[in-house]
């Protein structure tokens, strides 16, 4: 059995939410229920919530972008991230600690500016590098031992959004997201939210 971290107290995981320059997300059991519906002619199927969706829009519409980092490649994965702007949309990518390097070294974003939510022991590498590791409730247990952040949701049901909304508070950007949704509709509409 591996010894784990104590969490960090609320104001150490405040601290580290308030630096997070980008959002890296697992898709499936994290954006997805980790469910795959195959229909009769082969095609595969996932379920988002919108909930999470709207959170991801929410942070790029005051500057916070999201990247997603998958193992598996899906052409449902690239139409659910460019209809939400992501910034970038990594798939296939088995190995996903190099990844995330990589994916740092694109944005010029240092580990410590970087939150990743994963939910499997594929995810383990890429939390072991960034300042803020988060899962969802229903990650495997050793995920849930060594990530800073555990959702109280589970993947696909609203843990991005708890972990998104953690890291707009944490940096004073909160109100800003607030005052952008009760704007009118033609003015969120040009902004790309709908």
């Amino acid at each position: 059995m591996t010894e784990t971290l104590p969490k960090p107290s609320k104001e150490e995981l405040t601290t580290r939410a308030a630096r997070v320059r980008l959002l890296v997300f697992d898709v499936d059991g994290v954006l997805t229920d980790g469910g795959l519906y195959y229909g009769s002619d082969g095609e595969l199927m996932k379920r988002f919530d919108v909930k999470d969706g709207h959170a991801l829009v929410m942070a790029r519409l005051v500057g916070l972008p999201a990247a997603i980092l998958t193992a598996r490649t899906s052409a449902i994965v690239d139409v659910r991230g460019r209809e939400l702007g992501l910034a970038a949309i990594l798939q296939g990518k088995k190995e996903k600690g190099p990844a995330l390097d990589e994916l740092l070294t694109q944005f010029s974003i240092p580990a410590e500016s970087c939150a990743y939510m994963g939910d499997d022991l594929n995810d383990l590498g890429p939390m072991s590098r960034v300042g803020l590791s988060a899962c969802p409730a229903d990650a495997v247990v050793e995920v849930r031992q060594e990530a800073h952040f555990v959702a109280q949701s589970r993947g696909g049901q609203g843990a991005a959004r708890e972990l998104v909304e953690l890291c707009l508070k944490a940096s004073g950007r909160w109100e800003d997201v607030v005052g952008l949704m009760k704007r009118s509709e033609s003015k969120i509409s040009r902004v790309g939210l709908k």
